[in-house]
């Protein structure tokens, strides 16, 4: 399904309801406080005992902090999409907190798929993520439609 010469996976690789497995993430609880700290300093990303006293009952790992591990985990997938543009992130749902410690894991389908018809070297597809933890809880998920170059069309 690969495009060999240039090792990545163009518009034309992909089918629809084919599984992307973009691999797995352990959250270091210092790394959750030092990224909260920087990017979103509420109470319970940075504070163990705020968070404790909170709904939460302990730390929580950013929303941010959880883009930010799938933004990295879909950077280092192979072979790599031929991504022209991200169009959009649609239906984001949190409905867990991720923790420190947490091994996510980050999987997607890709849901539809369609050649432009006025721009014959691309497509959209629309991916449906998933971010699970390590007992299975989702963790996120969101719809994100991609713009990727059309293989030979370029």
């Amino acid at each position: 399904m690969t495009n060999k010469t240039d090792q990545t996976t163009d518009f034309d690789d992909i089918e629809e309801g084919q599984i992307f497995s973009f691999g797995e993430y352990l959250l270091p609880q210092q790394e959750v406080i030092e990224f909260a700290t920087r990017w979103d300093p509420q109470p319970f990303h940075i504070d163990e005992t705020a968070a404790k006293q909170s709904h939460f009952g302990g730390l929580t790992a950013s929303s941010l902090h959880i883009f930010a591990v799938c933004t990295r985990l879909f950077s280092d997938y192979r072979p790599a999409m031929n991504i022209l543009a991200m169009l959009g992130k649609d239906e984001l749902r949190i409905p867990a907190p991720a923790r420190p410690l947490d091994t996510l894991t980050y999987r997607s389908e890709c849901i539809s798929k369609k050649a432009s018809a006025s721009k014959p070297e691309r497509g959209i597809i629309v991916l449906q993520d998933q971010v699970t933890n390590q007992h299975n809880d989702i963790i996120l998920t969101q719809k994100v439609t991609l713009m990727l170059a059309r293989r030979g069309q370029q």
